[in-house]
């Protein structure tokens, strides 16, 4: 793995990434800052809930998609045990979301000390669109060291990092922000048809400024950003209630 002192140091900042949300990049200041390292949790991020994954990973390659520039391509890492977990990812449900599966790398890797090895050299270069790294669980390998190894690496280059934690709970680290992603209930359209996917977002944690914030929001796939949600009232986590492209995405 890269030491620190073979990076050099941070450039300006790179801008930020609109989400399309109103309130929600209201909050931020204008929207999630464009490279660095964001980390995403399925559920709340306690390693005991499972049920959110898909929705961590559709979430994932949502922000992928906005922040990724035309012309470039997403790198998606995932350790071997990540993929038995969840599932292959699958190219009809990935377009579905609004991604263009021939811009997509998808790179299997044995275990943890080799996902974050590459992801840091992935994320050295600025010819990515954006880098996904799916992590299962909490490996020794990824601690407060390593999240800062990634972080210079992202913050040198401009490339953004999505840290998709699945089945993990929530520990120190130099991450720029971090969420908890749960399925919402959505909104049928005509004659039946599955509305739009739709997510319950909680911001745990941000490093440039006040958290604790929840949105429920859409993802208008057409558009490639997100959108206040149709349905109104309270936020009720559902396994995938109306997310169906979400879970094609992230399972074959």
């Amino acid at each position: 793995m890269l030491s620190e002192s073979r990076l050099s140091p941070p450039r300006q900042p790179w801008g930020l990434i609109s989400s399309g949300h109103d309130a929600l990049d209201g909050f931020l200041g204008g929207g999630l800052a464009r490279g660095k390292v964001h980390e995403l949790f399925a559920g709340g991020g306690e390693a005991k809930e499972e049920g959110d994954e898909a929705s961590a990973a559709g979430f994932a390659a949502m922000l992928a998609f906005i922040a990724q520039p035309p012309g470039k391509p997403l790198l998606w890492l995932r350790a071997d045990a990540a993929q038995r977990w969840i599932g292959r990812l699958d190219a009809a449900g990935f377009a579905a979301l609004g991604g263009d599966p021939a811009s997509l790398v998808l790179a299997l890797v044995p275990d943890d000390v080799a996902l974050l090895r590459g992801a840091a050299d992935a994320l050295r270069c600025a010819g990515l669109g954006a880098v996904v790294i799916e992590c299962l669980g909490n490996p020794k390998a990824l601690d407060l060291t390593a999240t800062r190894r990634l972080s210079l690496a992202a913050e040198r280059s401009g490339t953004t990092a999505l840290l998709l934690r699945i089945g993990a709970r929530a520990a120190p680290s130099a991450v720029e922000t971090r969420w908890a992603v749960r399925a919402a209930p959505s909104e049928p359209l005509e004659a039946g048809a599955p509305g739009r996917p739709a997510l319950d977002l909680k911001l745990l944690r941000r490093r440039a400024g006040p958290a604790g914030m929840r949105w429920r929001v859409e993802w208008d796939s057409e558009e490639r950003c997100f959108r206040e949600p149709a349905l109104s009232g309270a936020v009720l986590p559902v396994p995938f209630g109306g997310s169906d492209a979400i879970r094609r995405a992230a399972s074959g």
